[in-house]
């Protein structure tokens, strides 16, 4: 990507670890162990994805991660973006989580025919909301773009030559 619309940095007080400790403490619940393998996978890379793909990884891991339902892991994720850790977006029908703490605001390309999704920030889109809000005396206080379209990974498969093995 290029720099002028690559993601930057943002420092953090606490682990996602302890911030979903101290928020499940504010609500009376304890950290289990079973919240804490989701916790674990879902901040050990930095992937969109869905309940089944979480489900998935952790069903591929070994000892408590194949043990842990898929009702937990909906309501895992639900406090997690209650908590502020994750971001859900809803994509043509499917609920899609992103980190959102510790990681920049940014936005998104996603692609229709294969669900890539291609973060991006950038400072000219901010300065257009903001110059919209003012106009209309609106504070913007967050946004959230997705942008529809086809990558360049599809483009190209669209565009390749027939083969004769393609008409089979």
């Amino acid at each position: 990507m290029k720099a002028e619309f690559a993601l930057g940095t943002v420092e953090v007080a606490m682990t996602p670890m302890e911030r979903f400790e101290d928020y499940l403490q504010s609500r009376g619940k304890r950290m289990t162990q079973q919240r804490r393998v989701i916790v674990e996978q879902v901040f050990s890379h930095h992937e969109h994805f869905d309940a089944d793909d979480l489900l998935k990884e952790l069903g591929d891991g070994v000892g408590e991660a194949q043990n842990i339902g898929r009702a937990t892991v909906y309501r895992t994720l639900d406090q997690l973006t209650e908590a502020g850790l994750l971001r859900k977006m809803n994509l043509e029908g499917r609920s899609v989580y992103e980190h959102d703490y510790g990681y920049p605001a940014h936005d998104h390309l996603h692609c229709q025919r294969c669900n890539k999704l291609i973060e991006f920030s950038s400072e000219q889109f901010k300065e257009l909301c903001d110059a919209v809000g003012r106009e209309h005396g609106f504070r913007v206080t967050g946004l959230r773009l997705i942008v529809q379209g086809v990558c360049a990974d599809c483009l190209a498969k669209q565009h390749r030559p027939t083969r004769p093995l393609d008409l089979v």
